[in-house]
């Protein structure tokens, strides 16, 4: 549903939720509207696959907002932040692919996660707010803006205080892409949440998470629905309020059993869970 007056969230579906049912991605727009969302949040791998068996973006937009959706943002994983020189060169080409991808949808938002950089530690942050700054101007002229996303797995860019500190110092209005599981994981509380412009969260991946397996072992598949875990989901809320964040609230899950079931039931199920913990 749309923000209203009752709540300034507006409900999303990252498609990776039902990645498992392999939908084409026009079937998912389908599926999503008739579930009740109103944006979508597509994997750029998704976009291109759609291309390759001759698709058009042009269609694929307007299929998009005649279903009353719009591109709330997109996952890509362009290696912008990486030590290399030359590889990182080579991402900011792929994340200036994908930045016009995403233009073409009419999206104005693109996830930038520390990818290249996850697997080893040791992230240089005053060199990643400046590699941050060179991502954003490059995607300014398309009209997208890259959103600073931590991982909870990772070994660099974990943590919100990581992301605080490259946003600050990037001199640039940098937004974030902020997730349930991710704070989680990356042994963050929800009270940082309040160190924040609600501005600045314009995307918030919505999940939950189970007692067990220990926050150390957990994956992003014993990502459960909204309400179904132990995340302090009320009190994410309640502060998402307080600091006069409207963003998209977009249901990202990779539950291998949630794979095994139809589409729809998923997306009605999760919809309707991740309404009831976020208006409660």
């Amino acid at each position: 549903m749309p923000a209203t007056a009752a709540s300034p969230f507006t409900y999303c579906l990252n498609t990776s939720t039902i990645a498992g049912q392999k939908l084409p991605l026009p079937e998912m727009v389908d599926l999503a509207a008739k579930a009740g969302f109103k944006a979508i949040e597509p994997w750029i791998r998704e976009i291109i696959a759609y291309q390759d068996r001759g698709g058009s973006l042009k269609d694929l937009r307007r299929r998009i907002e005649d279903r009353g959706l719009v591109v709330a943002s997109a996952i890509g994983f362009a290696q912008w932040i990486v030590d290399d020189d030359a590889a990182r060169k080579s991402g900011m080409a792929e994340a200036k692919r994908d930045i016009d991808l995403v233009a073409q949808l009419g999206g104005k938002f693109i996830a930038a996660p520390p990818m290249g950089h996850h697997d080893k530690p040791g992230l240089d942050l005053m060199a990643a707010a400046g590699r941050y700054a060179e991502l954003f101007d490059l995607a300014k002229p398309f009209g997208v803006t890259p959103l600073l996303e931590i991982w909870g797995p990772s070994k660099s860019l974990h943590r919100l205080g990581e992301a605080l500190f490259i946003a600050a110092e990037s001199r640039r209005p940098a937004q974030l892409l902020l997730d349930v599981f991710h704070l989680y994981k990356g042994g963050s509380t929800h009270s940082g949440l309040r160190l924040l412009n609600g501005r600045q969260l314009p995307v918030f991946h919505v999940n939950d998470y189970p007692a067990t397996p220990p926050r150390q072992q957990i994956t992003d598949a014993d990502r459960v629905y909204p309400g179904d875990g132990i995340a302090p989901l009320h009190a994410i809320f309640t502060i998402l309020r307080e600091i006069g964040a409207t963003p998209y609230l977009s249901l990202e899950l990779f539950n291998p059993a949630y794979y095994q079931q139809d589409a729809m039931t998923v997306l009605t199920t999760g919809l309707r869970k991740m309404r009831q913990m976020a208006e409660d």
